[in-house]
């Protein structure tokens, strides 16, 4: 949705990533199908500089996929923490975990397999930072699960919130899938909800950032 050359220029002057995520970024991209999944370079790096700036002792990632984004939100641990991150999908879990171990994250990120509303309903950890990407009919579910857990301050960040442009026909009351309905109804509990702050960031496909600001 944004122009490639400014895409172009704005990944041109911004820190790199490292060697293994490029190499697990490229071998995405050139041997997947459903390599649109991915977070990709700029929302890693911008994923990553959240991380650090909020030196979260947990974070729960709901998706994992194929490890990009678990390892791009560990570089921002605290010493100690961790990163709890959830998915069904036992193949493309073992693409993640060799590549945890070979960026030297292992112990740093919990990999749990299975549903996500099971899985979360068994954390006791106080959250601070919670990134959302996973089936899109969920998310306000995976919302309304994670808050109690998210402590004052921290940060729910969900993608895909504007879905190709395709929120905007939801928005408009057309005839649309139940995944972009879904996505324009997060959009709107969100803005909604007196407890948090937020922004909704035009990167890639669009990043709702809530901040938790009350109980």
């Amino acid at each position: 949705m944004i122009d490639e050359r400014i895409q172009e220029y704005a990944e041109k002057y911004t820190t790199d990533e490292s060697a293994v995520l490029r190499e697990l970024r490229l071998k995405t991209f050139s041997e997947r199908n459903d390599k649109n999944m991915l977070s990709g370079f700029y929302q890693g790096r911008l994923l990553s500089f959240l991380s650090n700036m909020l030196a979260p002792k947990c974070v729960l990632e709901i998706g994992t996929y194929v490890g990009y984004s678990a390892l791009c939100l560990a570089e921002g641990l605290a010493p100690g923490g961790k990163v709890i991150t959830i998915d069904v999908d036992e193949d493309t879990n073992a693409i993640a975990q060799e590549y945890w171990a070979r960026a030297g994250y292992s112990d740093q990120i919990d990999a749990r397999l299975g549903e996500a509303a099971v899985v979360i309903a068994g954390i006791d950890e106080s959250l601070d930072l919670v990134f959302i990407d996973a089936d899109k009919e969920n998310y306000s579910n995976y919302f309304d699960l994670v808050f109690p857990k998210l402590r004052l301050g921290g940060l729910i960040v969900a993608d895909n919130v504007l879905w190709s442009g395709d929120v905007l026909n939801a928005e408009a009351g057309k005839d649309v899938k139940e995944s972009t309905s879904a996505l324009h109804e997060y959009n709107l509990k969100i803005d909604a909800d007196p407890r948090v702050s937020n922004i909704l960031l035009a990167v890639r496909d669009g990043l709702m950032i809530a901040r938790k600001e009350r109980e």
